[in-house]
């Protein structure tokens, strides 16, 4: 993708968008809009259709998850949405990973962090490892079975299953390479067809698949 991401800033509280546009705008970052609350931060992606969205979880009126679920509901066009929180594992996040977003960031991230991280989410990454996501999975799975997607892994092959199942347990695609003796262009190849098969965004999406489907579960075991 080439030229300047277009990001979308929603949060309630005005501190936090002036200073996240003021580190995005300095490095040539386009904020396109800004957002109170989730109601907001839906009309704003649909007037500018930006690359990015940078969504708070907790605003008044709607809620970040409910906006990221109606944003990602389909669209053709759907930009990436990167939750923002001021804790790292809370229950908030995992369902909005579910949702369809692609990672979450700390509010007290680092501006060079911030920036970096635009940039390889804009680029079609996902911004959270794979390890992080699966502690994710592993706290809150159980508790949201209500919510469960269930994907048919038949369209699968052997070899595509096993590096799921790797991929779940939070190896990077370096560490897939040395575990399966391939090289990281056949492992990029293999997670990019894992990724089209079960129509998922990112290696996030992967994981939490992996574990809702019940390939892996979340004591770790592979079932029989």
């Amino acid at each position: 993708m080439t030229g300047s991401p277009r990001v979308v800033i929603a949060d309630d509280q005005l501190l936090v968008r002036t200073g996240f546009r003021m580190i995005l705008t300095a490095d040539g970052i386009d904020v396109v809009a800004e957002a109170t609350n989730g109601a907001e931060a839906v009309e704003a992606v649909r007037r500018t259709k930006p690359d990015v969205v940078l969504m708070d979880v907790r605003m008044p009126e709607l809620d970040g998850l409910e906006a990221t679920r109606r944003i990602l509901r389909g669209a053709a066009d759907e930009p990436r949405v990167v939750i923002l929180t001021t804790f790292d594992l809370d229950h908030y996040v995992y369902a909005a990973l579910s949702a369809g977003a692609s990672g979450f960031l700390l509010k007290d991230v680092t501006p060079e962090h911030l920036v970096a991280s635009i940039r390889m989410v804009r680029a079609g990454d996902a911004l959270l490892a794979p390890a992080i996501t699966r502690r994710l999975v592993e706290r809150f799975a159980q508790r949201d079975i209500a919510s469960t997607v269930h994907r048919d892994l038949a369209a699968l092959t052997p070899r595509e299953l096993e590096v799921l199942r790797l991929l779940a347990q939070g190896l990077s695609n370096a560490e897939l390479a040395a575990r399966l003796h391939l090289s990281e262009a056949t492992v990029k190849t293999h997670v990019a067809r894992i990724l089209a098969k079960l129509d998922l965004r990112d290696r996030v999406q992967a994981v939490i698949a992996a574990y809702e489907t019940g390939l892996v579960t979340p004591s770790g075991d592979v079932p029989a």
